[in-house]
């Protein structure tokens, strides 16, 4: 009996240390869902292949449901890395204590977003009073978090100055219910806004530009606190290689609206952080 219990539990550790090799053999990796997922997914598949020639392992992307999803995944380790923006980080590191930025996009040092309009009659913000706007997620930095806080700095709380307050919940959406009317107003993400005026997917006639907030740290790349090290920095110096001098780099950087990619650290971070306190998002 003892024989047969024996041989049960190590062909037991023998799977599970199978499990845990495969697992460590894959990089599960996702972003939060601020765009259509097979936009996001196009955006990923050259990097995606570029991180598993850098780092000799299958590279796998996780589509999620939404933001907070990602925190979940990242927390429980069901996740390995994951493009967050400001505010998801903040939520991930408070949630894990140890969750590690790696690198951001260079123009995320300073990052904006854009309040637009289809209304001829609304010229600016304050035009707007009275009248429907729209946020992306609740939980996006560039879509709701950093523009709510600013308008709170200049004395309009969004529930009493607009005549009804709505989440797309994403970039995209926003513009889309902006240019369908659905909206008077909306703010989203200056990067995407940017990426979708160059593709022609805004009738730039009808939809402008209001105005543009100040700037703030926004997205970044971030690992499990509990990674293996050297497997972080092999994915940290993976990034940091990309040369936008070099074409096949250029084009994996250009789908992520990036010049290049540099190191970050949490302390960028702590103004979303006490943006989202102030705003009342986290206890």
């Amino acid at each position: 009996m003892r024989t047969r219990f024996s041989a049960l539990a190590a062909g037991l550790a023998l799977s599970l240390s199978c499990a845990l090799s495969q697992a460590a053999d894959v990089l599960r990796v996702s972003a939060i869902p601020d765009e259509a997922p097979t936009e996001l997914q196009r955006k990923f598949k050259p990097l995606g292949a570029y991180l598993e020639q850098q780092l000799g392992m299958k590279v796998e992307f996780v589509p999620v449901s939404d933001y907070a999803a990602v925190v979940e995944a990242l927390a429980s380790d069901r996740l390995d890395m994951a493009w967050l923006g400001g505010f998801t980080f903040v939520q991930t590191r408070l949630k894990t204590g140890n969750a590690i930025p790696l690198v951001q996009r260079e123009q995320d040092e300073k990052f904006t977003s854009k309040y637009i309009t289809a209304n001829p009659a609304v010229k600016s913000l304050q035009d707007l009073k009275g009248k429907t706007f729209a946020f992306g997620s609740v939980s996006s930095t560039s879509g709701s978090l950093m523009p709510r806080f600013f308008m709170l700095k200049d004395g309009i709380k969004p529930e009493e100055f607009f005549s009804r307050v709505a989440y797309s919940g994403a970039h995209d959406a926003t513009v889309a219910w902006v240019q369908a009317g659905k909206v008077d107003g909306g703010v989203l993400n200056a990067s995407v806004w940017d990426k979708l005026v160059a593709a022609g997917k805004v009738d730039t006639s009808k939809v402008v530009v209001l105005d543009t907030t100040p700037p703030y740290y926004d997205y970044n790349w971030t690992v499990r606190g509990n990674l293996d090290p050297a497997l972080t920095d092999k994915i940290k110096a993976a990034f940091l290689a990309l040369d936008p001098a070099k074409p096949a780099d250029k084009a994996i950087l250009d789908l992520q609206a990036a010049s290049r990619f540099i190191p970050t650290k949490a302390e960028n971070y702590t103004g979303i952080e006490e943006a989202a306190r102030a705003a009342g998002l986290l206890k």
